[in-house]
Order: structure tokens, then C-alpha cells, then sequence
């Protein structure tokens, strides 16, 4: 028999993505965490909160239009009812309570939707009691909602993971039952027609872990503005040159190497962390970020290995093994030439999603 009431928590780590030159391909979690809250009180025999699921909230957003408490239109609970009603479950069981504690920035590089969205999959999973569900089966639902693999993989697997992805075909997304996550400000799709939504295809995203030397942590200098990942991905060019093309891959052959060695080759991190396709384009969006890049190197800074945006930014990413206040406090010092206030947080790579039953 079924306990009465069941509780447990949902911890999801965020995520920083590219790390230079490993545009859409490269993911790495770090160490601070989306949880969820979740307590299924089955003593209820109806609920009076939508869809049998009441949604609090604390953390990053708290009270602005941004965050929603409506679980039709939250894109945590959309995505866990997706989940559910591929298996043809409509709603939460009655009567879920969703309490969501979120330290993650929204709007900064770190992978708080993609957060958001493995936190949501691991909820419809656990919800739904769909225990079948393996991580990689997780993972395709995750990449029929978020299209790009690099945050959504990390925050699901955890460590340095580079990702692949199958393509599919238009008629696998066509569906309005999807709830996409990313190609619009409010999450598009996600709409309950009352039918059953497709089933992803299975196998739509690959990963591989790769190691990560233990002296490395990642010093995240993150500034006081949003940008919107969909107006970042906006001022890219649709076609890049060949020799800036053959110049990332160059450096996203080294990366994987150069981060796994102990102990660290700071002259061939910085060079591998260096990119031409997004970079670049993106300082239009991010006062000083090519003076920021390029003017800490590990010449001029003790302990410094790289330094890159993180995702889409605005968040800065500093690579280093030691003196992490002086690093966080140069980069923080550019960004003031252009007056812009910045915080900054001391991270480590961090294990994937986990659940833990009370």
C-alpha cells in the first residue's frame, strides 16, 4: 500500500556551455543547483490548484513576470506534464505541491532553463511513477524540448560532457502538444489539445563524459543583465569563413585533452579555449567582452588557465587552479570601465540530477 503522503527533492546543477570553442557541442555542470521540493499528499480526493498542482517559489525571479505559479504556464510543470501525458497521464496526481528553490541567474550563460528542463523530465518521471525510464530515454525527452544538447546534457549527466544530436524530422516537432523551450521568450508549444503528445524517437542525443583534471575550478564572473539566449543566437551569421571554421576545430580537438591533465598545461588551455563563431559576434551584446578576453592571460595571471563566455552570457567564465579572488576581481574591474556591476561565484564541476525520496 501506497504511503500517504511521499516527498522528495530534485537537485539539478547548472550549467556553463561552449567553454570557447565548443559552440552547441560542449557542456560543463557546475556546482549550483535548481531544487525542486515535491510532496504528493494522496489523502486529497480532489484539489483545487490547476492540473492537481500547487507551484511556490523562491530564489532567482521571485515575484516578476518571468517566473509563473500557473502550472499550465510554468515551463518546469509543462515539461513535467509532457512527460506524463506520453504516458497517458493528464494531470499531477492529486495533490502535488511543487516548491522550487532556485539560486541559478536566469538569463545569464549558466543553464537555467536547461535546468529547468531536466529538473521538469526527472519530475514527470518521478510523478508518473515511470520508473522505467533510463537516463538516456530522459535525455531525448529533454532534447525534444530543448533543442541544443550542450547545457541540457551536462545538467542531466553531470562532469564535462560533449554532446551529439541526431536530427529530426519536421514532422517529429511539428506537434503544438510540445512544450519548446527556447525559440521563443515564453516557452512556445506545450498547448493540451487533450491528445496524446508524440513520444520523442529514441536516440536522439548521444554523450560522452570526459575527464576534468581536479586542480581546475571555473571562477563565474556574472554581470547584472540578461541576455536572451535567442537574441544571442540572433546576431550570428548564417554562414561563417572556412579558416574561421577549421580554426575552432582545431581547438575543440585539444580542449577535451588539455582540461583532463593533472597537472594543467595553462598555455594550451588558453590557446584551446580561444573561438571565432560566437564569441566574436556576441560583443555587440556584451560591453568589453573581447577586451575582458584577451586582456588576462596566464602570462599576466598567476593560477589563470582560460577564460570564456559562458553559454550566451553575459556571464564570464574564468578557468583557473589558484588565486580565484584576484582573477574574478580583474574581469569584475572591466566590466566597471563600462558600468556594469557584476557578482561572481567559485564553482566546481558537478555530479548530474539526482532524486532523493524522504
Amino acid at each position: 500500500m501506497a504511503p500517504a503522503t511521499e516527498s522528495f527533492i530534485i537537485k539539478t546543477p547548472c550549467s556553463s556551455a561552449n567553454i570557447g570553442p565548443g559552440f552547441d557541442v560542449i557542456g560543463l555542470a557546475l556546482s549550483m543547483y535548481l531544487e525542486l521540493h515535491v510532496t504528493i499528499d494522496r489523502t486529497k480526493t480532489s484539489s483545487a490548484h490547476p492540473l492537481n498542482c500547487r507551484v511556490t517559489y523562491e530564489g532567482e525571479g521571485a515575484g516578476t513576470e518571468d517566473i509563473s505559479l500557473d502550472p499550465q504556464v510554468n515551463l518546469l510543470t509543462r515539461v513535467a506534464l509532457y512527460v506524463l501525458r506520453c504516458h497517458d497521464q493528464r494531470t499531477f496526481p492529486l495533490e502535488t505541491h511543487v516548491h522550487i528553490k532556485n539560486p541559478i541567474p536566469l538569463g545569464r550563460g549558466l543553464g537555467s532553463s536547461g535546468a529547468a528542463v531536466v529538473a521538469g523530465v526527472m519530475l514527470g518521471k518521478e510523478c508518473g511513477g515511470l520508473h522505467h525510464l533510463t537516463p538516456e530515454r530522459l535525455f531525448d525527452f529533454c532534447l525534444m524540448i530543448e533543442r541544443h544538447p550542450d547545457n541540457v546534457g551536462a545538467a542531466l549527466f553531470g562532469g564535462f560532457v560533449g554532446t551529439y544530436l541526431k536530427p529530426l524530422a519536421p514532422e517529429d516537432v511539428a506537434r503544438v502538444e510540445i512544450p519548446l523551450s527556447e525559440v521563443l521568450p515564453a516557452p512556445a508549444g506545450g498547448v493540451d489539445t487533450g491528445a496524446k503528445p508524440p513520444s520523442p524517437p529514441h536516440g536522439i542525443g548521444h554523450h560522452i563524459k570526459f575527464p576534468w583534471a581536479p586542480e581546475i575550478k571555473a571562477v563565474a564572473i556574472i554581470p547584472e543583465f540578461e541576455v536572451p539566449t535567442a537574441k544571442a543566437r540572433e546576431v550570428l551569421p548564417t554562414q561563417y569563413p572556412r579558416p574561421d571554421v577549421t580554426f575552432n576545430l582545431q581547438r575543440i580537438a585539444l580542449l577535451p585533452v588539455a582540461l583532463g591533465q593533472s597537472p594543467p598545461d595553462p598555455e594550451l588551455i588558453y590557446l584551446a579555449m580561444q573561438d571565432k563563431l560566437h564569441q566574436p559576434y556576441r560583443q555587440t551584446l556584451i560591453p568589453g567582452l573581447t577586451e575582458i578576453v584577451e586582456s588576462i592571460t596566464p602570462a599576466t595571471q598567476p593560477g589563470l588557465l582560460g577564460v570564456c563566455l559562458s553559454g550566451a552570457g553575459p556571464t564570464i567564465l574564468a578557468l583557473a587552479t589558484s588565486n580565484f579572488d584576484e582573477i574574478a576581481e580583474r574581469i569584475i574591474a572591466k566590466f566597471r570601465e563600462n558600468k556594469i556591476v557584476c557578482n561572481w561565484r567559485l564553482l566546481e564541476p558537478a555530479d548530474g540530477t539526482t532524486v532523493t525520496w524522504a
